[in-house]
């Protein structure tokens, strides 16, 4: 992603948008005709009663209005295309912040704002308000058309449009903070009904249905409450720009009539300043109706600009060997993103190509978060996780995930097949290594069993899967593609008989083609299959080394501590 993504973008709508201004050009020319017909008619063909010409004079008009709506349909039609334009070259920097913002732990409403923010931009883009924009300069040229008939239509004309561009500012002053509270509110209810959503059998078992709903409904009023309040004060200056208009044109008439009584003006050019009049007022009461879209459209640029702005934009990388060697972790310090204190302090352990490590301790150990860390899916706060020597930030993103394997505590499976999960999503997955990478994981069989095999729909989540499958098949998707580096969060959690078997071969099957593996376990016996173990405890490594002797290090102040209780209780009977 490029540091100025979203300058860029709209840079390409603004010169897009030349188009629509020379569009807008011809079609603020050809609204000339109808204050020129009634002009002529008015002044000529009643007076001279002269049939042929009002006849040619309708088949211009005819003319200049087809030709008129005709490129007004273009504009309508380029406009559209530039809001397709803009969500094109920002639709994968806005799964990229979406996709950042929830590895954040950010909210469901707040992580999912840029996408709604973009289909602001968008929608503003190929709505009514760039043309209103456009048609604005073309005020003064109708203004002015009124001062050459009569200076005093042309002041009448400035009187409106000052009056309307008042109202206009109005809207803006009044609207501000009713669309930030709108905001405010869409993000909590965006933020409760997903959560709803994602643990709906939950809610059911548990009977939280009804106190959910009051939440949300009270949310939802909250929401409504803000976006009538923005809606009030934007519809009422619409509402009364609107009966402006029509007033102003209407006296508008009645002073012509006074200045075609005094003999200053004809009856045509009367009816030609009404039509101008009402054209010049226009583009200020569509600018207010589509006020609403503009500020939205310009609050939501700002966010976007301030996001992208904070995310790290990864530049050109060297591209790296592929990993093969080494696992190397120096003085690492994790914390979440976002979060000041650490999680877990001076962490440090080095493996070698076939390898496998063993991480236990106790509940909130900070297991999980320091497989985050060692994946790259979380910054480290202070330290550094190295692969052959190299820095995991050194790779490529892309390039860097082919080499490693992860097994996250809480399996995430996503609505598609099994052989698109096992693929990782590719878009063009490779078939053998699909079968490959079940087989390394022991599914195979497993899958071969499902209704449609390899190509059985799973669901969002792997809904139609059972914990053990969807654990299983989270295991074949990291192992494929034969990665160097693995990492297994409680891998067992699962599993049955079979499945733990199915893992502690997948374990040794890394081991022997040279694969580093890290294995996350809650029980000193799920760590049997690999060589080293850390232990983790109270915020920092307690210890680190062969298998063997940390279990024995741990092992035997629990065993004594469970001995002196025995003795304990039969002193006590």
């Amino acid at each position: 992603m490029k540091p100025d993504v979203l300058t860029t973008a709209l840079a390409e709508c603004r010169r897009a948008f030349w188009s629509v201004a020379l569009v807008s050009c011809a079609t603020n020319l050809l609204m000339f005709a109808g204050p020129i017909y009634m002009l002529q008619v008015y002044d000529r063909v009643i007076p001279g009663r002269s049939v042929p010409t009002l006849v040619g004079l309708t088949l211009m008009l005819l003319a200049a209005f087809a030709f008129q709506g005709f490129l007004d349909a273009v504009r309508n039609r380029i406009v559209i295309r530039i809001g397709r334009l803009l969500d094109e070259r920002l639709a994968g920097p806005i799964h990229s912040a979406v996709v950042l913002l929830a590895r954040q732990n950010r909210p469901p409403g707040e992580s999912g704002q840029p996408l709604r923010d973009l289909d602001m931009i968008r929608a503003f883009l190929s709505g009514p308000g760039p043309a209103a924009i456009f048609d604005m300069p073309w005020i003064l040229v109708f203004v002015g058309a009124c001062f050459l008939i009569h200076p005093w239509i042309g002041a009448a004309a400035i009187l409106s449009a000052l009056l309307l561009i008042g109202l206009t500012v109005l809207t803006e002053l009044s609207g501000r903070d009713g669309q930030r509270e709108t905001l405010r509110e869409t993000a909590l209810r965006h933020s409760l009904i997903e959560a709803a959503r994602a643990n709906a059998a939950t809610i059911k078992a548990l009977g939280m249905t009804t106190a959910l709903r009051e939440r949300w409904l009270r949310i939802n009023r909250r929401y409504l409450d803000a976006m009538q309040r923005t809606s009030d004060v934007i519809g009422g200056f619409a509402s009364a720009s609107r009966t402006l208009r029509m007033l102003i044109q209407s006296l508008v008439l009645g002073l012509g009539a006074y200045l075609v009584v005094i003999g200053d003006m004809t009856a045509g050019a009367v009816i030609a300043c009404s039509i101008m009049i009402g054209r010049a007022l226009a583009p200020v009461e569509a600018a207010i109706g589509s006020w609403n879209g503009f500020t939205n459209a310009r609050q939501a640029v700002g966010r976007l600009k301030r996001l992208f702005g904070a995310m790290q934009i990864p530049g050109e990388t060297t591209e790296l060997p592929a990993p093969t060697r080494s696992l190397t972790v120096e003085n690492l310090i994790v914390a979440a993103p976002g979060a000041m204190g650490a999680l877990l302090q001076q962490v440090a352990f080095g493996l070698k190509a076939g390898d496998a490590l063993g991480i236990i301790g106790p509940s909130a150990a900070g297991k999980s978060s320091l497989a985050r860390v060692l994946v790259g899916a979380w910054p480290a706060a202070r330290g550094a996780v190295r692969l052959d020597g190299a820095l995991i930030d050194h790779w490529d993103p892309v390039a860097i995930a082919r080499h490693i394997g992860y097994l996250p505590q809480e399996v995430s499976l996503f609505d598609g097949t099994v052989a698109d999960n096992i693929a990782r999503m590719a878009v063009e997955p490779d078939a053998a290594a699909v079968v490959a990478a079940a087989k390394a994981a022991g599914a195979h069989d497993m899958v071969l069993r499902l209704p449609g095999g390899y190509d059985t729909v799973i669901g969002e989540g792997g809904v139609a899967l059972s914990g053990g499958q969807r654990q299983r098949i989270a295991l074949a998707r990291a192992l494929y593609g034969d990665p160097f580096f693995v990492v297994l969060d409680e891998p067992n959690a699962n599993l049955d008989r079979e499945g733990e078997a199915a893992l502690t071969e997948a374990i040794r099957g890394v081991k022997e083609r040279g694969g580093i593996v890290v294995a996350i376990a809650h029980r000193p016996a799920a760590v049997a299959v690999c060589d080293h173990v850390l232990y983790l405890g109270q915020g920092t490594q307690l210890a680190f080394g062969p298998r063997d002797e940390v279990l024995r290090k741990i092992l035997a102040p629990a065993a004594a501590g469970e001995a002196r209780g025995v003795e304990r209780r039969s002193e006590v009977a």
